[in-house]
């Protein structure tokens, strides 16, 4: 009977560990600086014709969550506190 060799089971083992660790960590609440959220905010509203408006918003938000999805659009499950955030009438506050 062949011996397995517990170098590739331990390999395989820090790759494991290594994924998961990177994909808790990646984004998420808290994972800004505040000095990064301008430029968070320039990639997240670089495709919208209200520049001003969605920039002073994202920035708001990003200040108080310290989070902004990734992409132009969507993916705000990344950020449950900006996700959250709304406006006095109900609707999303943050872009």
């Amino acid at each position: 009977m062949a011996r397995l060799s517990w170098v590739p089971v331990a390999f395989f083992l820090f790759i494991a560990l290594a994924f998961t660790i990177q994909t808790t960590s990646a984004g998420g609440e808290g994972s800004l600086k505040p000095e990064q959220c301008q430029g968070a905010c320039d990639v997240r509203c670089s495709e919208t014709s209200h520049k001003s408006e969605c920039q002073f918003f994202c920035n708001y938000c990003c200040q108080k969550c310290l989070c902004v999805p990734s992409g132009t659009f969507g993916h705000k499950e990344e950020c449950p506190c900006y996700n959250n955030l709304k406006t006095q009438e109900g609707k999303p506050k943050c872009p």
